[in-house]
């Protein structure tokens, strides 16, 4: 299904919860688990080769076991090289929040708020992939802030995809 405008886009979010209710609260908990354990196992590199002790490479190996096995229930399609984007996108997501905090803690609001509102471009278009709402098989050159050709409004994907994902999904949903 292409979509026109965001209104459409509402449209087949609200679609796909009545075809398929997603729990996206725990989804949202479960993505931010994968990008932990991204995390874990970036320290448990740089651990491993500072120290040279093997042992973190092995225990580097297990965390990565289970991040696969956790991403698994994540991933909602396997076209090209989705896996490893969806991967890419969520520690990339993940390092935009930690250097956003570190400015955070330093004073430097302004800084951090870019790197928060990049962190969340980058979660939101996971989503948006991951949930079928932006087909990657169409893609095309257009203006930068339209989210299709047919986009009046050119709010840009990030604050559309943004918006959206501020509407689906509810964290603090038990």
């Amino acid at each position: 299904m292409a979509i026109e405008n965001l209104k459409e886009l509402i449209q087949k979010v609200n679609q796909l919860k009545k075809e398929n209710p997603l729990d996206l609260s725990k989804d949202e908990d479960l993505s931010l688990a994968v990008m932990n354990l991204v995390s874990i196992e970036e320290h448990f590199f740089f651990t491993a080769v500072k120290t040279k002790k093997e042992k973190y490479f092995d225990l580097l190996n297990q965390v990565r076991h289970l991040r696969k096995e956790l991403l698994k229930k994540l991933i909602r399609q396997e076209e090209g090289e989705w896996w490893c984007l969806a991967k890419h996108l969520l520690a990339a997501s993940m390092r935009l929040m930690e250097v956003g905090t570190k400015c955070l803690g330093e004073g430097q609001k302004e800084e951090a708020d870019q790197f928060f509102q990049k962190a969340y471009q980058l979660y939101s278009l996971f989503w948006g992939v991951n949930l079928g709402l932006i087909s990657l098989k169409d893609v095309q050159k257009i203006d930068e802030e339209a989210l299709n050709k047919h986009d009046l409004k050119r709010e840009g994907l990030f604050q559309k995809l943004g918006d959206l994902l501020a509407k689906i999904i509810d964290c603090c949903k038990e």
